[in-house]
């Protein structure tokens, strides 16, 4: 099995991007799948389009996309991505769209391809909290979830996809009290329990 694993750089003022860190730590071989990764732009559009181009070039059977929520204390597996693009905040290019679909074709809403309950359970054995989301929000963490989703339906027949938060570093909450954070170690660990409850589910969703 091949698994794309994708992570955005730092946005949003940060100097750090907790997803691109623990991916660049992650294993290249889990569970018997061997992990491709590449970072992406947290730009819209530009997102979608180079996991996109990489989706052609590698032909994963997975693609499984990294992104931070700061302030959730859990990794969290998406369970659904909405078509819209409502931006609370500029992306790294200073693109804010409101209110805009993403794909005018697109369904509404396309759910994961991935065991989400069982990447949950894997991560809590980890020793790593962990829980099901059923809001990706409106920034560019949806807008690729949906995006991947979106070219999975229309031309990756048989691949899946989907998306899982992470939490602020640490050091990113050093001036931010009260704000949750776990160690770089930590979301690495969660990420390859993810993974291993992919690889272990196979086809099966939840």
């Amino acid at each position: 099995m091949k698994i794309l694993l994708t992570a955005f750089d730092p946005f949003g003022g940060d100097t750090v991007n907790p997803a691109q860190k623990a991916v660049e730590a992650v294993s290249d071989h889990i569970a018997g799948a061997e992990i491709v990764k590449i970072i992406v732009p947290t730009v819209f559009d530009k997102s979608i389009g180079t996991v996109y181009e990489a989706m052609k070039r590698e032909q994963p059977d997975v693609t499984f996309c990294i992104g931070q929520a700061g302030g959730r204390y859990e990794l969290t597996p998406e369970r659904v991505a909405i078509n819209l693009n409502d931006a609370r905040i500029p992306d790294n290019e200073g693109k804010q769209p409101l209110d805009q679909k993403i794909f005018e074709d697109g369904e509404n809403a396309y759910f994961t391809l991935l065991p989400v309950k069982a990447m949950v359970e894997r991560i809590r054995q980890a020793g790593i909290p962990a829980s099901v989301s059923y809001t990706a929000g409106t920034f560019v963490c949806n807008h690729l979830m949906y995006g991947v989703l979106y070219h999975i339906s229309k031309e990756f027949q048989g691949m899946k996809g989907g998306f899982m938060h992470v939490p602020f570093l640490h050091e990113q909450v050093l001036t931010k009290p009260g704000t949750p954070s776990l160690s770089k170690e930590d979301i690495v660990k969660g990420i390859e329990a993810a993974i291993t409850a992919i690889v272990e589910n196979g086809e099966r969703r939840s």
